[in-house]
């Protein structure tokens, strides 16, 4: 633990307004502590009385969560990593896995800084009849509680000091979607949202609405596109990603390109209305693959998503012909370590999983790349935020598997199929 953290100090937390309008410091050396800051343990864990702590660890020695009380709203966060007497090398998470930094890495002697934007927020919505309708599983998650979580992670993990301030200016990417890009839960299924913070610069937050087994109708019905437009600014985006769940819904009038067409019109005048700027997506493919390669599922749904896009002049990010390159790339075998394919017995479950729908950690990365790359293409206001030691990117020579990285966050629950089966 040590190697993780050594002690912690914060700026006293008052009342939850106070925190929002102060700079919290913590200081992780005991050997020379800030000024005016309080020295806590690493080993406090979280309080309510306190308003800040860290959770249990999972295992000893293993990656811990910080943290800190603070209300709904962007907060700039700045780290500074490194050690006078060893190299160290730290991944830094958000909230339920969202990747912020990746693989800080310092040699002995050397301190770097970064900082990146968070966002956090409570299912309550302003001026509506009532909260966002959270799913059970969402009930407890920690991207819809009124705190900031904080996860350190990596093989050899150095954070010298933490600062915590809010940022009303910042710009907010809001994602609208389903299990392909919703904040999974529980390793080792992933999505390209919970992906995307890590390739923006400090001043873009990421606020990630999507969730498993949700329709543009029934995202709506939620109260979920009311929450994104209680908190829209004029300027910020708003990423619109649905069609697995669409395809089941029947009825008379109910299609790709009637109901569904619809309601994409829709979401992109209600978010205009508040000088939001809507980008669609469609989704991308499942992975089934015959004699003659990978073959598409999603029927009219990608062709009516680009149909919308040139009706209403939005920007199209094409994450179907994008995906369709990858996974072919990849291969019948390869393609396996994109999605969720582990034996019984791994990750707390009894049973062997076969999930060509949704995404380990390197297939949610692989997407998010391939979403940044149409940033790049279709929204060149927002690609100027992107981080600035991003390298362009093909999806048809995709990143080694085996070269894959980013470390695992400590077991959420037992291993299970998010909301939304395939076909």
């Amino acid at each position: 633990m040590r190697r993780l953290l050594a002690l912690l100090a914060a700026l006293p937390l008052l009342a939850c307004a106070d925190a929002a309008a102060a700079v919290l410091r913590f200081h992780f050396d005991p050997a020379t502590p800030a000024e005016g800051a309080t020295v806590v343990s690493s080993e406090t864990l979280y309080s309510a009385a306190h308003g800040h702590g860290f959770l249990p660890a999972a295992a000893p020695g293993g990656p811990r969560s910080f943290i800190v009380d603070l209300p709904e709203g962007n907060y700039d966060v700045t780290l500074r990593f490194g050690a006078a007497d060893r190299a160290t090398d730290t991944t830094v998470k958000a909230e339920t896995r969202r990747l912020l930094l990746e693989a800080v890495r310092t040699a002995p002697g050397e301190f770097v800084t970064r900082t990146v934007t968070v966002n956090l927020r409570t299912p309550a919505i302003p001026g509506a009849p009532g909260p966002v309708v959270l799913k059970e599983r969402e009930r407890g998650a920690l991207h819809w509680d009124d705190k900031l979580s904080l996860e350190f992670n990596g093989p050899a993990p150095a954070v010298v000091s933490l600062e915590i301030r809010r940022n009303d200016s910042a710009l907010t990417v809001f994602l609208a979607g389903d299990s392909t890009v919703t904040d999974q839960p529980g390793e080792p299924w992933a999505a390209w949202g919970q992906m995307l913070p890590r390739f923006f610069g400090p001043g873009v937050a990421v606020a990630n609405h999507a969730e498993s087994g949700l329709s543009l109708a029934s995202f709506r019905g939620s109260r979920r596109l009311d929450k994104i437009l209680s908190a829209l600014r004029p300027g910020d985006y708003v990423f619109i990603q649905f069609g697995h769940n669409d395809q089941k819904e029947k009825g008379e009038g109910v299609g790709a390109f009637t109901s569904y067409a619809q309601s994409l019109r829709d979401y992109v005048a209600a978010i205009r209305a508040r000088d939001g700027r809507p980008v669609l997506v469609t989704s991308m493919y499942r992975r089934r693959f015959d004699e003659r390669g990978l073959f598409d599922t999603l029927g009219d749904f990608p062709p009516a998503v680009r149909a919308v896009a040139r009706e209403t002049g939005a920007p199209l990010i094409d994450l179907h012909a994008m995906s369709a390159t990858l996974f072919s790339a990849l291969g019948p075998e390869r393609s396996k370590l994109a999605f969720v394919h582990f034996p019984a017995g791994a990750y707390g479950s009894d049973k062997a999983v076969k999930d060509d729908t949704h995404f380990s950690p390197y297939g949610a990365y692989e997407l998010a790349r391939c979403i940044v790359e149409g940033i790049r293409a279709s929204v060149p206001e927002l690609a100027a935020r992107l981080a600035p030691e991003l390298t362009p990117y093909d999806p048809a020579r995709p990143g080694d598997p085996a070269a894959f990285s980013v470390p695992a966050s400590p077991p959420a629950e037992a291993a299970r199929i998010p909301d939304g089966d395939g076909r």
